[in-house]
């Protein structure tokens, strides 16, 4: 990603704005609350992504539109090794469009129930990559809010990327967030303190690394809480229950997921530092691992997507309206001239028209490209003053 695009070679007309059109899909490969993800390929690149896409009436009737524009306005701004990255974001009628880097290795969750078991060197890369990316966020004030394994997706060659910001929030200044939000069994102490209402800071996605890496180890939480588990439940669990560490891992892990699960967040391990400070890790190499050039010890298997099947057969055959067939289903919902005039549709269709107006259009080749040239310019002014200077000199 980043690569230089020389303007003569640039695979787009610079006035036009990518589309649906634009891509082929190949299949699908998961889905969620917020709506369902794709395989696709760019016509004209040849390219490989992940397109994501969201009914824009489905969005507006669980009120989540705020949400996926949140999404898209904290992605648009983010470029890293270790997250999965925003190309284009773009919609019709009927959906609104992410798309994204394709990692072909899946997330750690269908490792994880595929019975795979991290060895200790694998899970310390991970928590390093994870910790680069964590890093990486808090430079830019936002939180995840959600790190689990189904939100870690590997690449072809093993690698970690933290994906779907749905939930994250940014932070102005030094204020704390106090919403309750993200998946309870990974959520930290402090968003459920009700004796000390301060609200809570970055520290609670580096709780959920620990989580995250202790699962990884030994294919089981430290905790036993539950989507159900009541908030006050929680607040005993934390309080009461004694975390069990296996003999077989080694001592300085052990210390490792205890610092990241301290339940007192101003003493837990939450930034780059505590991490690279800590003797386990003192022979690391930051910057080869930021260059991706340490090679994981699990590496998924190649040629094939890491994916539940039941995806695409669930596309094919139950979904009433399949992406695949989208461009016939609008040319003839063109067609048919036929308008409801009842009141709810009426409504409906001026909150989608608002929707419309103010949906986030992004596409980063565009960004990229004109970085590029403000860069050519640059270099030019700069050539240019230095000549001047030279024949200055001459004189």
């Amino acid at each position: 990603m980043g690569a230089n695009t020389s303007s003569k070679s640039l695979p787009f007309d610079e006035n036009e704005d990518v589309t649906f059109d634009h891509f082929e899909i190949l299949r699908a490969i998961g889905k969620g609350s917020f709506g369902k993800v794709c395989v696709v390929q760019k016509n004209d690149t040849k390219k490989m992504y992940a397109m994501k896409y969201m009914n824009k009436q489905k969005c507006l009737e669980r009120n989540e539109v705020r949400n996926v524009f949140k999404e898209l306005q904290i992605m648009q701004g983010l470029e890293h090794p270790f997250l999965v990255n925003l190309w284009y974001s773009f919609q019709d009628e009927e959906d609104m469009f992410m798309v994204v880097d394709l990692l072909l290795g899946g997330d750690l969750r269908y490792h994880l129930q595929q019975n795979v078991r991290f060895q200790e060197g694998t899970v310390k890369l991970f928590i390093c990559e994870l910790a680069l990316a964590l890093d990486y966020l808090q430079s830019r004030r936002i939180i995840h809010r959600d790190i689990k394994p189904d939100n870690i997706l590997l690449d072809e060659h093993g690698h970690v990327h933290i994906t779907d910001f749905n939930i994250a929030t940014m932070l102005t200044k030094e204020m704390q967030v106090s919403t309750i939000a993200g998946t309870k069994p990974y959520m930290a102490p402090e968003m459920f303190n009700s004796t000390k209402p301060t609200g809570y800071s970055f520290a609670v996605d580096w709780w959920s690394l620990g989580i995250t890496a202790y699962e990884l180890l030994r294919a089981r939480r430290p905790y036993h809480i539950r989507s159900n588990t009541s908030t006050n439940e929680m607040a005993h669990v934390f309080k009461t229950a004694t975390v069990m560490y296996p003999a077989a891992w080694s001592k300085e892990m052990v210390t490792l997921i205890k610092k990241l699960l301290e339940t007192n967040p101003d003493k837990r391990f939450s930034q780059l530092k505590d991490i690279q400070d800590f003797p386990y890790l003192s022979d690391v190499n930051w910057d080869a691992v930021l260059q991706k050039r340490i090679m994981p010890e699990f590496i998924p298997t190649k040629g094939r997507l890491n994916c539940d099947p039941t995806f695409e057969l669930e596309e094919m055959i139950l979904e009433s309206k399949p992406l695949h067939k989208k461009k016939k289903r609008l040319a003839k919902k063109e067609k048919d001239t036929s308008k409801s005039n009842s009141s709810q549709a009426y409504h409906l269709q001026k909150h989608l028209e608002m929707l419309q107006r103010d949906f986030i259009v992004f596409n980063r080749e565009k960004v990229q490209h004109q970085h590029n040239k403000t860069q050519e310019h640059a270099a030019l002014a700069n050539c240019r003053g230095m000549h001047k200077d030279g024949q200055n000199n001459n004189l």
